[in-house]
């Protein structure tokens, strides 16, 4: 669990990143062998890309990094409940385990609105641990969206 917690944090700090660009702050972290093969935080903004999300962007260094796009043996550490889409992602490239802090109940695609990953229809499975720094996880998220009410 110590690792968990630990890699976890490093996905906090990807989420501050996203914090600072003024994008919603997620962040995630693949992690292979017990090191860090890829990073990420959201970047839907500055990208103009809804594609663009901390997950995505952090399964598409870790493939770059070791050279393929299978993420066999891998984790990924997202701070947030990954949606549909990523949920897919997570799939198609083959990571093995999802750790993640706090649930996303609208559009969560692993324990909240759907389960994705663990689709027996689907090729591939995803071991999930939740609720890893999940208060952290949640609190920059609802700082964030506190903070753009009152701009609004």
């Amino acid at each position: 669990m110590k690792d968990h917690i630990n890699f976890m944090y490093k996905a906090l700090d990807e989420a501050y990143k996203a914090y600072a660009l003024g994008e919603v702050p997620v962040g995630a972290v693949v992690v292979k062998n017990n090191q860090i093969i890829g990073r990420g935080h959201n970047l839907r903004e500055t990208w103009i890309d809804s594609t663009a999300h901390a997950e995505i962007i952090s399964m598409r260094n870790a493939a770059r990094e070791i050279g393929d796009w299978r993420l066999n043996g891998a984790t990924l550490y997202s701070t947030i409940e990954p949606c549909a889409m990523c949920s897919g992602a997570i799939i198609q490239f083959r990571v093995d385990f999802l750790v993640y802090g706090a649930p996303d109940t609208k559009f969560g695609a692993v324990d909240s609105v759907l389960d994705v990953v663990r689709e027996p229809a689907f090729n591939h499975q995803v071991s999930v641990i939740s609720g890893v720094l999940e208060d952290e996880c949640r609190q920059i998220i609802r700082y964030f969206f506190r903070q753009l009410r009152k701009k609004k």
